[in-house]
């Protein structure tokens, strides 16, 4: 009797196929596109260096940072593109505009360039209210005034219900860099100062507590802000800021690790002196997340020259979006290409480049 039972309960057993399971950290050698592939860290450096970067192969591209450095009719442009895909439209401290806008003007700063116009191009899924629409464009439009910058083009297109997800946007933009100025990645160097310009994780869990509709006690709003009046006052001080990024995706641990690498330096910082707000890291800790790896939209880690991080610091904290800004780290000549973190316990951990991302479709 008990070999029938056996035999019933195998015959009754559901088949378990492991190619429908996901993974926050997915097979490297997957033949189709996963959303790993969209998460700003080694998946996604991985598709731009085997597909992209061979496809396109040229020296402006192959620098790899937020926007290029054009020369054109004498003048020195940063011109970027993006694309916005969040969920949900709306979140406490922005929309899918807000980030539209601010992350592109962010990626033309990142370059110390004064953004100056902008491209959209919406997407637009068949059966999505129109008044959903008008409210992600009108907030697009707030975000260009505030950013101080002009949407001078744009188009749409709309795709079969089913086929999209309610609106994305793309956002291409340029801005003048001023002369004298040179940032970006490959020229840390060791004893530059590392500044992040603020709390870190504030949008990651925004984002997050609405979409899974968790609560953590306080409402959690994003950082989004457009960041190039930041730079502008941090140029002001001195025009020898060697790199600027804006930790998006992969957030503030990702953007080290492609600095390290891109420099052939290493990173050290102190765990203690990282601002991560008492919600953030709670709402991390329940979740079991690491906050260096949480998406912001409105910071920007900055290297610096040792001898100009004072008063670029000071500078920085005088500004609002600069604020909470602190000296979390150094550039250093041991382990290059690597990202380490003293802890609180006074033991040493490495900050890896993520595979894929914590939390996907955050921008």
């Amino acid at each position: 009797m008990a070999d029938l039972a056996t035999e019933a309960t195998e015959a009754t057993a559901p088949v378990v196929d492991p190619t429908n399971w996901t993974c926050p950290a997915p097979l490297r050698d997957q033949p189709v596109v996963v959303m790993g592939h969209g998460g700003g860290g080694a998946l996604s450096a991985e598709l731009i260096e085997q597909v992209f970067a061979p496809a396109y192969g040229n020296p402006t591209l192959a620098a790899l940072t937020d926007s290029a450095v054009l020369g054109l009719g004498g003048a020195r442009l940063a011109f970027s593109t993006d694309s916005y895909v969040v969920r949900p439209l709306f979140f406490p401290g922005g929309s899918l505009g807000d980030l539209a806008v601010n992350g592109t003007v962010n990626d033309l700063a990142m370059s110390g360039a004064r953004p100056a116009y902008l491209s959209t191009a919406f997407i637009l899924e068949e059966g999505v209210e129109l008044a959903v629409v008008e409210r992600v464009a009108w907030a697009v439009g707030a975000a260009a005034e505030a950013a101080g910058v002009i949407v001078a083009t744009g188009d749409t297109k709309v795709v079969e219900s089913g086929h999209g997800d309610g609106v994305y946007v793309t956002t291409a933009g340029v801005g003048l860099v001023p002369d004298g100025v040179d940032i970006r990645p490959q020229r840390a160097r060791p004893g530059d100062a590392v500044i992040v310009s603020g709390p870190i994780g504030l949008h990651g869990v925004a984002i997050m507590s609405v979409r899974e509709g968790l609560e953590f006690g306080v409402e959690i709003t994003s950082d989004t802000a457009p960041l190039a009046d930041l730079v502008a006052e941090m140029l002001a001080v001195t025009k020898d800021v060697h790199v600027l990024r804006d930790p998006t995706r992969g957030g503030l641990g990702a953007s080290l690790n492609e600095i390290a690498r891109a420099s052939g330096t290493g990173v050290r910082l102190s765990e203690r002196a990282v601002p991560v707000p008492d919600e953030v890291a709670n709402a991390c800790g329940f979740l079991g997340l690491d906050p260096l790896y949480v998406a912001n939209e409105g910071r920007l880690v900055a290297f610096v020259p040792p001898e100009h991080a004072d008063a670029v610091l000071a500078a920085m904290r005088a500004h609002p979006q600069g604020a909470g800004a602190a000296r979390i780290g150094e550039c250093v000549a041991e382990h290059p290409g690597m990202v380490v973190v003293s802890t609180g316990l006074g033991g040493t951990r490495v900050v890896d480049l993520p595979l894929g991302e914590q939390l996907p479709r955050i921008c």
